[in-house]
């Protein structure tokens, strides 16, 4: 659609004017407006914070004419963040600005826009919510629609002068939403904390306690609170092979969306600097609060001793450069014997060894697939087939008072089920497995930090390991900058047993991939082309679970404020298998830009992406992250075949002498530098001698 001519555009619309004066308060059910009471009562009486649903808000037929103006008129864009996946419009408070011929194709979504913010029903809103006086010049709405797959993660919407936040539902009319659907609408209970300053510290609990499915013509709304008003958006399942329901074009959550927002200078009620001092309470803010203090899990870097418990004489034992690590620390027999029970033969060899050390050398990242000998790999893969067959409790705190899990918190950062090699939530009793075998004897041993400083030409000083579960329908973490001065060694051993996530089917299917063949589906370390759609190539919702490194700002810029609260922009979809996506000789650049601005990648655009691997089997991933790079893992869809499980580890790694600039920062995956990663393949199939 076409907008104004440049030279008027204060020209206000005389269809505004008289929608908002003379026919704001008769779109709306008769006598609404009189019961404000009524729902101030209710909404002063709800939990887990105060919030209100009202039905049947306008007259039936004018959502009617606004949902096939939407359908006919409207398109949509497809966005992707670590926090949501959505289709969206443009900002329907703007509307003024389309030329008159647009104008007419959307009259009935003219006369909602205005209606929602007309002096009557702000006023009405404002009673009912007690939260101020509402602003009727700045309008903030914007039409979102979630098919199968779309979600919206846990947040609280505390950006700027957001006052009151609502969602009016248009979904179909003549097909009630179910709620068995999804889509809901979903409220978090906060739980506080005292931190060690005394300060008291709001945070959500990992489960919610309040759901509102969707329904036509319902408006839910609440006071944006910092600290206190969580939410998120269900995901919209797909229909189940088999069922009655054959397709699920009727499972489309249609909603307009939006915030109404403290008054602007001239409008009564008006607080000259208010905006300003509500700016620094943002959402961005209170994830850098001394509420980081109560994350779980806890990163707690253990420092390596040598074989005998002492620590090691000098750093030169093990070398301080590529060379000296692979000259002087060997791999003993005894060294090769440990590492024989868990790691396939093949990266024990000698000229195994350089190769991914060379490459690694080269570009700070690689995939080594088919990593866990065949024994014990097919002992792991039994256990975590048994694990999720016998499936889990519903809420967090029965998963940990019965099974050996922890469950990560708080959601507006993580949630997933973690167990630790140490520490405070570490659990004694916790039966023998395969997944203790990794955390506790392979990954924390001196043979493997020997092992991993051949591969990688670093000494390595300390390490943290977790073990992860990430459950259909419920678990990811946002994307979080590490902001360590020295750059830092970080795995990712994916073992996610089960097979069709898009990505493991061309990354590493251990029965079915020839020796030698790349296993990214491309050669020379190039994966193939990922969509830029919603879907996948089969057309389904892709079901994340993708693990992605990416450019952030740049750290040494202090003009620029970090990742939005909006999230970080991926590409749609990079889980079809492990890669960096940075074209040759092209450098990431640091040019601020509007967080609430997304699109879809073109081909020959950079997207940001520095590394990405999906769920897959037996496959390690070793990335040397630099400061400012950001790491998230994608929420994974109900729809995903299995859970998805890991086990990471990031280790402390001792500065280079010898590198430029003084430290291993100048090789590092970061936003100034091209990489790219390659994947290497284990050619053995069974167990045996290196």
């Amino acid at each position: 659609m076409k907008r104004k001519a440049e030279e008027d555009p204060g020209q206000q619309s005389v269809t505004k004017k008289v929608a908002v004066e003379a026919n704001g308060s008769r779109r709306f059910r008769e006598g609404l407006l009189e019961q404000v009471d009524e729902y101030h009562k209710e909404y002063d009486a709800s939990q887990p914070y105060k919030h209100g649903v009202i039905r049947g808000l306008l007259e039936p037929e004018l959502l009617r004419k606004v949902r096939a103006e939407i359908q006919q008129n409207l398109s949509f864009t497809p966005k992707e963040t670590d926090i949501y996946r959505i289709h969206q419009s443009g900002d329907l408070a703007n509307l003024d600005g389309l030329d008159n011929s647009s104008l007419k194709l959307l009259p009935s979504l003219l006369a909602l826009r205005d209606a929602l913010y007309s002096p009557s029903f702000r006023g009405f809103l404002s009673s009912v919510t007690g939260a101020g006086p509402l602003s009727g010049k700045k309008t903030d709405m914007a039409i979102n629609i979630y098919t199968p797959g779309c979600h919206l993660l846990c947040h609280d919407d505390v950006i700027g002068s957001r006052r009151v936040s609502y969602i009016l539902y248009l979904t179909d009319p003549d097909r009630p939403w179910k709620p068995e659907w999804g889509g809901a609408l979903r409220l978090y209970p906060t739980i506080v904390h005292e931190a060690e300053d005394g300060e008291k510290v709001k945070l959500p609990s990992p489960d919610s306690s309040v759901s509102i499915p969707p329904a036509f013509n319902q408006l839910s709304f609440f006071a944006v609170q910092p600290g206190e008003s969580f939410h998120d958006v269900e995901e919209v399942y797909a229909h189940k092979s088999g069922s009655e329901e054959d397709v699920d074009e009727s499972r489309v959550r249609m909603a307009i969306s939006g915030w109404y927002h403290i008054p602007q200078e001239g409008e009564d009620g008006y607080v000259k600097g208010l905006e300003e001092s509500l700016a620094e309470r943002s959402s961005l803010q209170q994830l850098q609060s001394s509420g980081d203090q109560f994350n779980r899990p806890l990163l707690g870097m253990q420092t390596y001793q040598t074989v005998d418990n002492e620590e090691p004489e000098s750093t030169a034992a093990v070398g301080t450069s590529r060379q000296s690590a692979q000259d002087e620390a060997p791999l003993s027999e005894d060294d090769l014997e440990f590492l024989l029970k868990y790691i396939a033969p093949t990266y024990l060899t000698p000229d195994t060894l350089e190769s991914v050390s060379d490459t690694f050398f080269d570009e700070c990242s690689i995939c080594l697939g088919k990593f866990l000998s065949k024994r014990f790999s097919d002992s792991l893969k039994d256990y975590i087939i048994e694990q999720e067959s016998q499936g889990l409790a519903s809420t967090a705190h029965d998963i940990e008072h019965r099974t050996a899990w922890q469950v990560a918190s708080p959601p507006h950062k993580h949630r997933f089920l973690y167990q630790q090699s140490f520490g405070a939530n570490l659990k004694d009793e916790v039966e023998h497995s395969p997944i203790q075998d990794l955390l506790r004897t392979l990954l924390p041993s001196e043979a493997f930090r020997k092992w991993l400083q051949l591969a990688t030409g670093m000494t390595l000083s300390s390490y943290d390991l977790c073990a992860r579960r990430f459950r259909r329908g419920k678990d990811y973490t946002l994307a979080t900058g590490y902001t360590g001065d020295e750059s830092q060694l970080e795995i990712i051993l994916a073992i996610t047993s089960s097979r069709g996530w898009g990505g493991d089917d061309d990354l590493v299917a251990e029965e079915d991939t020839p020796s030698g063949e790349q296993s990214n589906g491309g050669k020379n370390g190039q994966a193939k082309d990922t969509t830029t759609t919603l879907e996948n190539d089969a057309g389904e919702p892709s079901f994340g679970g993708y693990v992605a490194y990416m450019a952030g700002d740049d750290p040494d810029d202090e003009s620029d404020d970090g990742a939005g609260s909006d999230g970080v922009e991926v590409p749609l979809d990079p889980s079809t298998g492990a890669r960096a996506s940075r074209p040759s000789g092209q450098k990431r650049k640091s040019d601020k830009a509007d967080p609430a601005v997304y699109k879809a990648t073109a081909e020959d655009e950079d997207d940001g992406v520095l590394f990405s691997m999906p769920a897959c089997w037996n496959t390690l991933g070793i990335v040397l992250r630099d400061k400012g790079v950001m790491r998230f893992v994608k929420y994974v869809s109900q729809q995903a075949p299995g859970d998805r499980w890991d086990i990471v580890g990031e280790f402390g790694v001792v500065p280079d002498d010898d590198q430029e600039g003084g430290s291993d920062k100048a090789r590092g995956v970061d936003i100034e530098h091209e990489e790219s990663e390659t994947e290497i393949e284990s050619s053995e199939d069974d167990d045996g001698d290196p």
